[in-house]
């Protein structure tokens, strides 16, 4: 499958490299989010490479729920069980955890529909900001600590009324944000879609910390910094 290249397997685990990392949040996901450069000293995995490594391993379930508790270093050495049962970890050597994952019965394996349906995620995933975060963050009169930025993937979860998809792709469907003191607390609800019919429904949750008051000379250098390093790419 595609993803193959974005990481590698031995005989106990499986790593993603910083370069790997990076290539995929920028070449499949158009995430141009520092913490995943290369060479950012802060540099943590993807966390929608590690969902779409899960649906290529495990299939795509009716009812599916992933849950990030840890940001992955490069090189660490991951788990993802053999054949699990309907809830499991994906953890390192000394078994801290990074993704749990729930699920339905029953999965479906084609890989066609799958890296389609992973490639329209991710890529709608990617766009957190600043096509969605921005106007949130300036309807609540906040804003991310621009020499820090820190948007933190907390979850994903996703219904589908059915798993025999022929063109899914993803569509955003409403977005609302909690601010509680420097937190705030964001849900991205989308629909599922195979062709022109909605399918399913999903919601992504992402934290963010240090927020501070809005100002949009600092958003707007944030933005122009962003755009920059999309178009360097």
């Amino acid at each position: 499958m595609f993803l193959d290249s974005f990481y590698n397997q031995n005989e106990t685990d499986l790593t993603v490299s910083a370069e790997q990392g990076s290539r995929f949040a920028k070449a499949v996901s158009n995430d141009f989010n520092p913490i995943h450069d290369a060479d950012s000293k802060r540099f943590c995995v993807p966390g929608d490479l590690l969902f779409a490594i899960a649906l290529q391993r495990y299939g795509l379930s009716q009812e599916m729920h992933f849950t990030f508790s840890g940001m992955v270093s490069a090189d660490t050495g991951l788990v993802f069980p053999e054949a699990p049962g309907d809830q499991f970890e994906i953890v390192d050597g000394r078994d801290k955890c990074y993704l749990q994952v729930e699920r339905s019965s029953g999965a479906v394996f084609e890989q066609g529909m799958i890296e389609q349906l992973v490639r329209s995620y991710v890529l709608f995933s990617g766009q957190n900001f600043p096509y969605i975060l921005v106007p949130l963050m300036a309807e609540q009169n906040v804003m991310i600590n621009p020499a820090r930025p820190l948007a933190i993937y907390q979850s994903m979860s996703l219904h589908l009324d059915r798993i025999d998809l022929a063109q899914p792709s993803v569509e955003l469907a409403d977005t609302q944000m909690v601010v509680e003191g420097k937190r705030g607390d964001v849900e991205l609800q989308f629909r599922l879609m195979d062709g022109a019919d909605v399918v399913g429904c999903g919601v992504k949750k992402i934290i963010l910390s240090g927020l501070r008051e809005y100002q949009q000379a600092a958003v707007d250098k944030m933005i122009a910094d962003y755009k920059s390093w999309q178009a360097n790419f």
